[in-house]
């Protein structure tokens, strides 16, 4: 139950199915690299309107969950609805090689959206982070390149369009931009044949 009302708290803050990418200038390598992972699966049971409470069911039991007041859309939840909460990380919006290299950074921008009047209710949640980092790693039969961030992780990209990987070089430093966000959604169930 607790791991479920930090998920909600997560997703409170969080929806739509889009993420807002600021495009590269002059990029390097085109990268594209997606993970996705369903933190939190259920089904609607029961709503109680005049406390915005709702009862969820799935594998693991119940969870009962309040809809505070940055929940739109409350009114369009209805019993048998899906309820989902997704982690998705996008790497490789931008992986551009810099001309004076230095230390390595960080900078993160957070964008939240909602679900439109009249819909199901849903947020989502997106980092954009911009970061410097240096190319430790290139792997040219995979067409993968491994970066080390600011905070000293590994982490590789694919790179779209191989012939872009020999402008970049072992111990070059380049700037890569990329989006990780959470989404609650309210669905509807699927029709029945």
């Amino acid at each position: 139950m607790k791991k479920l009302l930090i998920i909600i708290v997560i997703a409170a803050i969080a929806i739509g199915a889009y993420f807002v990418f600021n495009q590269p200038k002059a990029p390097v390598a085109a990268v594209a690299a997606q993970e996705s992972a369903l933190l939190y699966d259920g089904e609607v049971i029961k709503i109680d309107t005049a406390t915005r409470t709702i009862t969820l069911k799935n594998q693991d039991g119940e969870s009962t969950i309040v809809a505070g007041p940055e929940v739109k859309n409350f009114a369009e939840i209805k019993v048998g609805d899906r309820f989902d909460v997704v982690y998705e990380l996008a790497v490789a919006i931008e992986l551009v090689k810099v001309k004076n290299p230095g230390a390595t950074s960080e900078q993160v921008t957070t964008s939240t959206a909602t679900a439109p009047q009249g819909d199901k209710p849903g947020m989502i949640t997106t980092n954009t982070v911009t970061a410097v980092a240096n190319v430790e790693a290139i792997d040219a039969v995979k067409n993968t390149v491994s970066l080390k961030g600011p905070q000293g992780n590994i982490f590789k990209v694919k790179v779209q369009n191989p012939d872009l990987m020999k402008d970049i070089a072992v111990n070059d430093q380049v700037k890569v931009v990329y989006s990780e966000a959470i989404a609650a959604v309210v669905s509807a169930p699927a029709a029945k044949k």
